[in-house]
């Protein structure tokens, strides 16, 4: 199958584009910068998501779609909702659009698997959360991406596509020599003061928090299976989790895989910050037969330390 993975040169779309690789399929990388660097047998293709001209053209002869480009930070969302609205909801119609262009040209339906978030859920009192939990609009990107997935849902009823979508929790770790590069998100950022390249990782409250982590090969895999099991007029949804984890327990892992210590300011606790937030994923693993593999923590810690020492080692 020819793939075609938006965001492809990102974090997470640099592990789709190598698990496909490795699954056998054809693979086009969606890019901006036509710089970027993937492996010799991938195919670059320059697009614009807004532009539908240039998506039009780069959707020719793909049969399937990962679409993983979109903006995620949810405090830069409550500040510029119309900017996320805009990218996210309006670079998904596009690629729907375009993906109608080719399916009318070559009289076959596409694939698409989208990439959500756990974040739909807002803080149900109920965990773990379960795919029949009601979406929460609790952020302007949260609030983006239900969209598209009801765009993806519409699109599938009207017989155009085949769909589903994949509401993943906190993907971590590393892929193909490649970690997280978001000090924003924890283990990252742990691992980054372990290595001496940040001060100190802020905690808001006493760091027992429960947080979802799954790791990007395994949400990759996901990626694959979803892809090859989607029908034409259907609409799946599955979250990906793995392994719940408390801050505490993170920075814990951290200090254990790199026998370092990492330097903690403890901050006032957010009142709205859910005690927990973990996944049911029991949907996924009966429908397509998935199972984390490399989701354990200190494997996700080992994952983001290694490619971490990597990029911060000299040259020799």
């Amino acid at each position: 199958m020819k793939v075609l993975v938006t965001g492809a040169a990102g974090y997470l779309g640099w592990a789709v584009v190598h698990e496909f690789l490795a699954a056998g399929d054809e693979v086009v990388a969606l890019v901006h910068d036509a710089d970027a660097a993937f492996p010799p047998a991938v195919e670059k293709r320059a697009a614009d998501l807004l532009d539908a001209g240039s998506l039009t053209a780069a959707m020719e002869n793909v049969a399937g779609v990962c679409h993983l480009a979109a903006l995620t930070r949810v405090r830069i969302s409550a500040e510029q909702p119309t900017r996320y609205y805009r990218a996210n909801v309006g670079g998904t119609i596009g690629i729907l659009d375009a993906m109608a262009a080719e399916s009318r040209r070559s009289g076959n339906a596409g694939r698409i698997v989208l990439a959500s978030t756990g974040q739909v859920y807002g803080a149900p009192a109920r965990q773990p959360i379960s795919e029949a939990a009601d979406v929460r609009f609790i952020n302007p990107y949260a609030a983006s991406k239900v969209a598209c997935e009801q765009l993806l849902g519409w699109q599938a009823a009207a017989g155009k596509v085949g769909a589903t979508t994949l509401r993943i929790f906190n993907a971590a770790g590393a892929a193909a020599g490649r970690g997280d590069q978001d000090l924003t998100r924890i283990i990252p950022k742990a691992v980054a003061v372990a290595a001496g390249s940040a001060a100190q990782v802020d905690v808001n409250g006493d760091g027992t928090a429960v947080r979802d982590f799954v790791s990007v090969e395994d949400v990759a895999r996901a990626f694959v299976l979803a892809l090859r099991a989607s029908e034409q007029g259907e609409h799946a949804i599955y979250n990906l989790g793995a392994t719940p984890a408390s801050v505490r327990d993170v920075i814990g892992a951290v200090e254990r895989v790199s026998g370092r210590s990492v330097h903690v300011q403890h901050r006032p606790a957010h009142a709205a910050e859910a005690p927990a937030l973990t996944a049911d994923t029991s949907r996924i693993r009966a429908a397509l037969g998935w199972r984390p593999v490399s989701s354990g923590l200190d494997d996700l810690v080992r994952g983001q330390w290694s490619a971490a020492v990597q990029v911060t080692s000299p040259a020799p």
